[in-house]
């Protein structure tokens, strides 16, 4: 048996490690298909563009590890399956289960080191990934801006005909488009020469324009200034701009934008989620009682001294009864009504109706404006403590989904009895697809609060372990993958039943 499950372990290592070589190239090179917009014509060498990819092979590894497995589980044992060689275990008294042992024992310690890369070595390029890009931010901003078109630089958009110069921290015809909040170009600069300074040391990027014009629109409020189209207009020698370091974590691929979580391990991860989900109460609570405060609501009632409210009981007596003898002696005194007000806004005049109406409606709206401002605030907050709790978990599935994918690829390549690269390959991808966009479909809903983070991180595990279960039952009892000939049978019996009834009448 040792020589066994050598033979069949040594089999599966081959199969494991060619595929995960073959499969990491296609990776790779698809990166370098989403990046080339990024890399391409901004002077960076070569040695940088290496590392990169280099830090980017963890990452690409959650990708493709599980692929792998599954690959070559079925690879393998499909193999096994063609060349009749699981018919002779079979036969010497060996079940499916007992020749699967090593590759379990394996596949185990494979989820131990998966779990172990994924705590410590993914975190770790993630941070170098985004050191190495602000450090090119910061030594070379230029590589952010493209020759002859306008690019995207911290709020405003600049175009330039030439870069050239040390690091090309020279520009050449600089135009600039400045946006105010609502996304409105109100601010034009154009200039003959420019220069961008930067270093290391410094989180501020210095842009120099030389021998230019700026052109300004004046916001107002007033209607009738608004007819005029007021504006400001000035030339210039020298203008300095400050600009802070570009984020250049926004310029990954979509799935990476604020993926701070993905640079934690384990122990952060605990400790940063207890304290977003304090800070998220303390904020919500503390806004919370701003707003009644600001309604007026709930005020706090006083409690009264009781000697001085015993001295007002006593005097609001002594008043009463001398107004009543006082009323008592006067028979043609007017009567006392009693005025009834259907609302206290009736207390008032019209005119005083009209403020107090208006106030509070003013009140509303700010009430309004404040809350909804807060609710997207707080859904920012909110989705970042779901992000945390996904990442914690998708840590451990990732290593549970190893075992679970062999679990699923050697029965099914025990039942399709293929080996080679044409079905077994076929039937892998369908299947990892299946899986993979199970989980961007799950990490999307959970970021955005549709489902629990822990539900979205477990997913594409959880659907895939009855398959596993089902399918290592079918190969354990030498069973295809759907029996169809027990119904073709029923239905066969049925037909002729009826054409016997049919030939006896």
């Amino acid at each position: 048996m040792r020589i066994l499950d050598r033979y069949i372990l040594s089999r599966f290592l081959y199969n494991f490690i060619s595929s995960f070589v073959i499969l990491m190239f296609i990776f790779i090179f698809q990166t370098i298909w989403l990046f080339i917009d990024d890399f391409a014509g901004k002077g960076l060498d070569i040695v940088i563009i290496g590392k990169f990819f280099f830090y980017m092979m963890p990452s690409l590894t959650e990708k493709v590890l599980p692929l792998t497995v599954l690959l070559a589980s079925i690879l393998t044992f499909g193999t096994f399956a063609e060349n009749y060689e699981f018919a002779a275990m079979k036969a010497s008294g060996i079940s499916l289960q007992r020749s699967m042992l090593s590759l379990i024992i394996f596949m185990v310690l494979l989820g131990g080191v998966t779990f172990y890369f994924a705590n410590n070595v993914i975190p770790a390029s993630e941070q170098k990934i985004y050191n190495m890009r602000r450090n090119i931010a910061k030594v070379k901003p230029a590589a952010a801006i493209e020759k002859g078109v306008f690019s995207d630089f911290e709020g405003m958009s600049i175009k330039v005909d030439d870069k050239y110069g040390e690091k090309d921290r020279f520009l050449k015809n600089v135009i600039i488009h400045q946006k105010t909040e609502t996304n409105v170009n109100s601010t034009v600069i154009k200039a003959k020469d420019g220069e961008l300074i930067s270093s290391e040391d410094s989180e501020i990027i210095q842009l120099v324009l030389k021998d230019g014009h700026y052109y300004r629109d004046v916001e107002t409020k007033d209607n009738e200034e608004k007819r005029k189209y007021p504006f400001a207009k000035s030339n210039f020698e020298i203008y300095r701009m400050n600009i802070e370091v570009p984020e250049m974590e926004q310029d990954l691929e979509e799935e990476s934008v604020s993926n701070r979580e993905k640079m934690k391990n384990v122990s952060r991860l605990l400790k940063d989620m207890d304290s977003i989900e304090e800070d998220n109460k303390r904020i919500v609570t503390a806004f919370s009682k701003n707003i009644v405060i600001r309604m007026g609501a709930f005020a706090p009632i006083q409690k009264v001294d009781s000697a001085l409210a015993q001295k007002i009981k006593e005097r609001t007596r002594d008043t009463t009864s001398i107004l009543t003898n006082t009323n008592a002696s006067k028979p043609d005194s007017i009567e006392d009504k009693h005025i009834e007000f259907g609302n206290v806004v009736d207390l008032f005049e019209d005119w005083r109706k009209i403020q107090l109406l208006d106030n509070a409606k003013n009140s509303v709206t700010n009430l309004l404006t404040s809350i909804e401002g807060k609710k997207i605030e707080m859904d920012k907050r909110y989705e970042i403590h779901r992000r945390h709790i996904f990442s914690l978990h998708d840590k451990y599935a990732l290593a549970l989904s190893c075992i679970i994918l062999f679990f699923v690829g050697a029965p099914l390549g025990a039942i399709i009895r293929k080996g080679g690269i044409g079905l077994p390959m076929v039937v892998a991808i369908l299947l990892f697809l299946v899986y993979y966009f199970l989980g961007v479909f799950a990490e999307n809903y959970s970021y955005k609060g549709n489902i629990h983070p822990i539900i979205g991180a477990w997913l594409s595990s959880m659907i895939m372990l009855p398959l596993g279960i089902y399918l290592t039952q079918r190969a354990t009892a030498d069973r295809g993958m759907m029996s169809f000939g027990s119904g073709f049978d029923r239905l066969k019996r049925f037909f002729m039943r009826r054409n016997k009834k049919n030939t006896s009448l």
